[in-house]
């Protein structure tokens, strides 16, 4: 599971993101309320979250390296 966002674009990694806090939400909401079987996989969503933000943001400071280098090329 942890490689398996590497082969993600970005708009994917984004809506893949996007979807694991809304269920990471839901979830919260199933654990106070006491309706869930594995206590253990709020943290494995917010592993996934946290990964997640972090290719993100390694995308976004490649992207704003190659900016300036194509400016440059002009």
């Amino acid at each position: 599971m942890k490689d398996s966002f590497k082969n993600l674009s970005f708009p994917e990694l984004r809506a893949k993101r996007d979807e694991l806090k809304k269920k990471y939400m839901e979830f919260r909401f199933q654990v106070v309320i006491g309706h869930v079987d594995n206590p253990l996989q709020k943290r494995i969503m917010r592993r996934q979250i946290a990964r997640l933000n972090t290719l993100i943001r390694a995308q976004e400071l490649a992207d704003q390296k190659q900016a300036p280098r194509a400016a440059e090329a002009e």
